[in-house]
C-alpha cells in the first residue's frame, strides 16, 4: 500500500497540520537553521510525497543522479512541481536588493507601528498582497485563490503550506526575509534570480587557468570543462535558467558573506537542492540534495530494515526520501580527478511520518551497487535509462549497441570513482569489462559498432592509465596502500608504475602523460633527495644512499622516455 502523502510528519510535537493546509498550533521562525528545518517539511511533503502518491507513475530517482558529476537529463516532468526560493537572514531594502522581485508586504510591521491592537492599514496590507499574488497567477485559478484566501495574511509562513501550491504555477522565484520583529515571512514573489553567467564563467575560467584573455580558441576548447565545474560547485549539471540563476546567485550572496538559502526543485531532476551560507567556511556554500529514491538495488535485509523501522514510503516500487551532503573542492590541476568540483559526504534517510533521519551510511556512494549495475549492463539485464553523449535517451541494454552506450555512459559518469576507489572493487570492474570486451563470441557484434566499441575502449584505458597516475600521486606522498614508505621505495615504486603505465599507453591521453612527468619530475627535484643523496659526494654516501642514487638514476632514463612520448 503506497503512503497517505496527507500523513506526512504528522508526529512531530511541534508541527500539527490542518485539513486545510495550514498549521494548527502558529509557529514563530526567527533562524534560519528553524526556517530551513520548516521548509523541509513543507517542501519534502507538499513537492515530492504528493505527486509520487498522486500520479499514476513517478519518475523516482535513481541514486547515481544524486553522484556527481550530475548529468543534465533530456525529459522535462511537466506534471511535476517546480519552484525556486531566496531566504535572507534579515530584512528586505526593496530598491537596494540586487535582483528583481513583486513585494509583499509584513502585516505584523504595520500593526507594530500603530498605537493600538491593530492596524488602520492592515486590511489594505491585506488586499495589496493578494492583488499583487492575483497579477502573477494564471487566469483559471484566480478565482479559487480569491475563495481561499479572503481573510488570510498570504505573507503568514502558518499558511505557507497553503499558498505553496498557487506559487508552483509562477515561472519565477519567491522570497522569505525577516520583519522587524526578526520573524519570517513570505515577502517577494515573481523573483528573478540574476545570473551574470559570462562573467562569472569567464572569470572563474581565468582565476583557474583554463583561459587567457583574448584567446578564444582555448575558450572555446575549455569552455564546456568550466561551465560544468563552475555549475557543479553548486550541486546542479549545464541546466535550464531556473537552477543556472540559483547557482550563480548563490556565488554573489556568499561573496558578499550574506546569510542565505537558496532552495531549487526542478521538474527535470526531481531533487530539492539548497545551497546556504556555511558560519565555518565563507567561501564555500553548504549544498544538499533531497529526492525520492528508487531502492530496488539495497540488498533485502537493508531494505527489510528500513521497511520495520518505517522509513519505506513505498514498497512496489522501494522508495524512500533520501538526503545527501556535499563537499565543495578547489581545482586541482595537479590532481589527477581535477574535475571534481563537489563530493558527497553524508548521507541520510528520514523518516516520513516523525522526520527523524537515519544515517545512510554510504548508500549512494555503494561499491557494490555499482558493481551490481555494471553487471546487469553487460548481462543485457539493466533495466533504466541513460543519456549517452548529451543528446540520445537510451532505455534498456537488450542489444550490444544499447550496452555499449550503457558502458560509455556508466564509465564517463563513475571514472571518479573507479580511479579512486580500492584495488579491490577495480579489480572485480576491471574483471567484468574484459570478460565482455574481449570475448571471442562477441567479434562480430563489436565489429559492427566499431566506434562505438572503440569509444568505450578508450573511456576504459583513460581509467586504467588514470588508475596508475593517482598511484605515482599516491607513491610521490611516500605513501603505499595505506602506509609510509622510505625514499628508496618510493623511487623503486615510482619506475615500477612508470613502466607499466609506459606498456599501457596504446592510446595516447596527453592530460595523463602531463601528470605522469609532473609528478616525475616533482620526485626528481625534491630538495631534501637532492642535497641528502644526489648532489653529495659518493664517500659520505651509505650502501643505503649509493641504491637511492642508482634509482634515481634510473627514474630519469623512465621521465626521458616519457617526454619522448608527447614529441
Amino acid at each position: 500500500m503506497t503512503f497517505d502523502w496527507r500523513e506526512a510528519f504528522t508526529r512531530l510535537p511541534d508541527i500539527a497540520w490542518a485539513e486545510d493546509e495550514t498549521l494548527l498550533r502558529p509557529v514563530s521562525i526567527s533562524t534560519l537553521g528553524n526556517l530551513k528545518r520548516f521548509l523541509d517539511l513543507v517542501h519534502i511533503k507538499y513537492t515530492l510525497l504528493r505527486p509520487f502518491v498522486e500520479l499514476d507513475a513517478y519518475p523516482l530517482v535513481s541514486p547515481d543522479e544524486l553522484m556527481p558529476s550530475f548529468e543534465a537529463t533530456l525529459y522535462e516532468f511537466y506534471k511535476l512541481p517546480g519552484f525556486s526560493l531566496i531566504a535572507f537572514d534579515r530584512p528586505l531594502h526593496y530598491f537596494l536588493e540586487p535582483f528583481q522581485f513583486d513585494i509583499l508586504h509584513c502585516v505584523e510591521d504595520a500593526i507594530e507601528l500603530s498605537s493600538g491592537p491593530a492596524s488602520p492599514f492592515e486590511p489594505a496590507i491585506i488586499k495589496q498582497n493578494q492583488s499583487t499574488f492575483l497579477s502573477r497567477l494564471p487566469k483559471p485559478i484566480q478565482d479559487q485563490f480569491k475563495k481561499e484566501f479572503a481573510d488570510n495574511r498570504v505573507t503568514d509562513v502558518n499558511i505557507y503550506p497553503k499558498t505553496l501550491p498557487y506559487i508552483l504555477h509562477m515561472d519565477r522565484g519567491h522570497v522569505m526575509s525577516k520583519n522587524n520583529s526578526g520573524d519570517f515571512y513570505l515577502s517577494g514573489i515573481y523573483a528573478s534570480f540574476p545570473s551574470h553567467l559570462d562573467s562569472e564563467l569567464k572569470q572563474f575560467g581565468l582565476k583557474i587557468g583554463k583561459f587567457k584573455r583574448d584567446d578564444s580558441l582555448l575558450y572555446e576548447l575549455n569552455r564546456n570543462f568550466v561551465y560544468q565545474f563552475l555549475m557543479e560547485l553548486y550541486g546542479f549539471p549545464i541546466a535550464a535558467e531556473r537552477r543556472t540563476s540559483a547557482a550563480l546567485f548563490a556565488r554573489q550572496l556568499n561573496r558578499k558573506q550574506e546569510n542565505f538559502l537558496i532552495r531549487v526543485l526542478g521538474q527535470s531532476d526531481r531533487t530539492i537542492t539548497t545551497i546556504s551560507a556555511n558560519p565555518e567556511n565563507r567561501k564555500s556554500p553548504l549544498v544538499e540534495k533531497t529526492a525520492l529514491v528508487a531502492m530496488q538495488k539495497i540488498g533485502q535485509d537493508k531494505l527489510q530494515a528500513l521497511e520495520r523501522e518505517g522509513f519505506l514510503i513505498s514498497k512496489s516500487p522501494p522508495a524512500a526520501i533520501l538526503r545527501v551532503f556535499y563537499r565543495q573542492h578547489r581545482y586541482d590541476p595537479t590532481n589527477i580527478r581535477r574535475d571534481r568540483a563537489l563530493s558527497a559526504t553524508h548521507q541520510e534517510f528520514i523518516h516520513p511520518l516523525t522526520g527523524r533521519t537515519k544515517n545512510a551510511a554510504s548508500f549512494i556512494k555503494d561499491s557494490t551497487l555499482l558493481y551490481l549495475a555494471l553487471n546487469d549492463i553487460v548481462k543485457g539485464e539493466y533495466f533504466g535509462r541513460i543519456k549517452y553523449k548529451r543528446n540520445e535517451i537510451v532505455e534498456n541494454t537488450d542489444s550490444h549497441e544499447k550496452k555499449l552506450k550503457f558502458l560509455y555512459a556508466w564509465l564517463k559518469k563513475h571514472q571518479r570513482r573507479i580511479i579512486g576507489y580500492s584495488d579491490e572493487f577495480y579489480d572485480k570492474v576491471a574483471k567484468v569489462l574484459d570478460n565482455y570486451l574481449f570475448a571471442k563470441e562477441n567479434y562480430y557484434q563489436f565489429q559492427e559498432h566499431n566506434e562505438l566499441y572503440q569509444e568505450v575502449w578508450k573511456q576504459y584505458s583513460f581509467i586504467r592509465q588514470a588508475r596508475k597516475v593517482k598511484q605515482l600521486e599516491d607513491i610521490r606522498q611516500k605513501r603505499f596502500k595505506g602506509r609510509k614508505i622510505n625514499y628508496l621505495e618510493m623511487l623503486e615504486r615510482i619506475a615500477a608504475v612508470l613502466k607499466d603505465l609506459k606498456f599501457e599507453i596504446v592510446v595516447q591521453f596527453e592530460s595523463l602523460l602531463e601528470h605522469a612527468l609532473a609528478t616525475c619530475n616533482e620526485t626528481l627535484n625534491d630538495s631534501y633527495l637532492l642535497r641528502r643523496y644526489i648532489k653529495a659526494s659518493p664517500d659520505d654516501l651509505s650502501a643505503y644512499g649509493r641504491e637511492i642514487r642508482k634509482k634515481y638514476k634510473q627514474l630519469q632514463d623512465l621521465r626521458d622516455d616519457f617526454s619522448a612520448l608527447q614529441n
